[in-house]
């Protein structure tokens, strides 16, 4: 199967969300599903038409945090960090000579880079719709990004001029308006940096893991995904170490920022859970079952399985199964979102509870859960502070707390 993998994806996904039918009953989905322990968040939030999932999960994770310190979190601007992000990977992706990908994709990894290099502000403060729109819509921004830096940096070109970024940040300020330099937020005057430096959050407090055996364990690497453009180091720990520290994380009250495959048939998000069912064994049926199963043709096995109406039969994920299908491109980065609790089903496996930013438009208002097992396979790498990595394995990792 064709894997989804730019920002193209994303926003395809997305868009796919918001166009879905009002949302099912939850007892026509098949699952009943018991939360067991959840942190408090701030509201879903939408991103709409664009494929900046990975800011709108970043800034609600930072924002989980800011909650779980204080009791309360305001609304993060998510354009503030895309204004950056896309100014700084311009000035990289013409170092590299065009060779980065340049979209409007990224990495959970953005928001802190940004946090430390250039700060944070409110989305009162900076909405970043300055193009004529209610809901973010960013095809045309994108186009327009493009192919000005196509122009700046064709081979024709012997030597750039010194006012090729002050006019790529006209783009950048048409669409989604100037960086405010001060502006005064319940009262109080801030800089950009200001802000930031007044909320209760260090970057160095959190760590990005990821499980893949092409590298080692316990020692960090930077994740070959297109998006990783700040070339982001992530520590790599054996599968059920990741695991271990989602759930630790998670039972003393701490969120986790999570990126994964959501391009697989096993995703429902309009019916609000992801599984991924194993594959049936004909050594598994007899007489009238066996009969029928053996005369469908590949596709109707495979819309067979995959016709879900509540809890199956999951695969087994090992370490060896979750890296064959990291190098044979079956599970990609196509999203970011947040990890903010646990749950069970009525045969009580286990779930994750995530929260996604498509909007409320949806069974569970913008939340769903996501089986173990598909969490063990699809996973592309988690976020976490560092305090919630189990004592053990922090020290296995060299993780200084």
């Amino acid at each position: 199967m064709t894997k989804l993998i730019f920002a193209a994806a994303a926003v395809a996904i997305a868009a796919a969300a918001q166009a879905a039918p009002a949302p099912v009953h939850p007892d026509s989905t098949g699952f009943k599903f018991t939360d067991v322990a959840v942190v408090k968040t701030n509201p879903v939030r939408n991103q709409a038409s664009s494929g900046t999932c990975w800011c709108f999960s970043s800034n609600s994770f930072f924002e989980n945090e800011l909650i779980r310190k204080t009791g309360s979190a305001p609304d993060l601007s998510e354009m503030f960090v895309v204004w950056h992000t896309y100014d700084d990977k311009a000035d990289k992706y013409i170092r590299m000579n065009g060779k980065l990908n340049y979209s409007q994709g990224g990495s959970g990894l953005d928001v802190p880079y940004v946090w430390a290099t250039y700060g944070a502000v409110p989305e009162e403060v900076f909405a970043g719709l300055n193009y004529g729109e209610d809901t973010h819509k960013h095809s045309e921004m994108e186009a327009a990004l493009q192919g000005y830096l196509n122009g700046v940096g064709r081979k024709g070109n012997r030597r750039l001029s010194t006012a090729w970024r002050k006019g790529l940040q006209g783009i950048l300020n048409a669409y989604l308006g100037e960086i405010p330099e001060t502006f005064t937020y319940q009262g109080k005057t801030y800089t950009p940096q200001s802000f930031a430096a007044s909320l209760p959050i260090d970057v160095n407090d959190y760590v990005a893991i990821t499980s893949f055996t092409h590298h080692p364990f316990y020692q960090p690497f930077g994740l070959e995904v297109s998006d990783n453009w700040v070339f982001g180091q992530y520590m790599n720990l054996p599968l059920e170490e990741m695991k271990a520290v989602v759930d630790n994380a998670l039972d003393n009250g701490y969120s986790v920022l999570w990126a994964a495959d959501v391009s697989e048939p096993g995703f429902k998000w309009n019916q609000g859970y992801a599984v991924l069912p194993a594959e049936t064994n004909e050594a598994d049926l007899e007489g009238t079952e066996l009969s029928r199963w053996v005369k469908l043709t590949p596709a109707e096995k495979q819309k067979e399985r995959y016709n879900i109406k509540g809890p199956v039969k999951e695969e087994t994920v090992t370490q060896e199964s979750r890296q064959a299908m990291f190098d044979r491109q079956e599970t990609t980065d196509d999203h970011g979102m947040v990890i903010v609790g646990r749950a069970t089903d009525q045969q009580g496996n286990r779930y994750y509870k995530v929260q996604n930013s498509w909007d409320t438009n949806q069974v569970y208002n913008g939340y769903f859960y996501v089986s173990e097992p598909y969490f063990l396979a699809k996973t592309m790498d988690i976020y976490v502070n560092k305090e919630a990595v189990p004592a053990a394995i922090a020290k296995k990792a060299g993780i200084k707390k």
